[in-house]
C-alpha cells in the first residue's frame, strides 16, 4: 500500500497515511481526531552522480520542463 500526504484544515497539522490507492483522495482523518484532511501533492527529490562524480540533481525541472532554467522555485 502507498504512503500518502495530508493536510487538515482545523489544526494545519501535516501527516501520512498508508491507504489502498482507492482510497487515496477521499477525506481522511488526522492524528488529533479532526475529519476532512485532504491529500497533499507529495514532492520528492533525487540525485545522482555525473561521470566525473559529482553530485547532481536528477530529472528535471519542478515545473515540469527538464533543464529548463527556471528560476522560480
Amino acid at each position: 500500500m502507498p504512503v500518502y500526504e495530508y493536510y487538515c484544515p482545523t489544526c494545519s497539522s501535516k501527516y501520512e497515511l498508508l491507504r489502498p490507492m482507492d482510497r487515496a483522495d477521499k477525506p481522511a482523518t488526522c492524528p488529533n481526531g479532526h475529519h476532512g484532511g485532504t491529500r497533499m501533492l507529495s514532492v520528492f527529490a533525487a540525485v545522482s552522480k555525473d561521470a566525473g562524480g559529482s553530485t547532481m540533481p536528477a530529472g528535471g525541472c519542478a515545473c515540469g520542463g527538464a533543464g529548463c532554467g527556471c528560476r522560480g522555485h
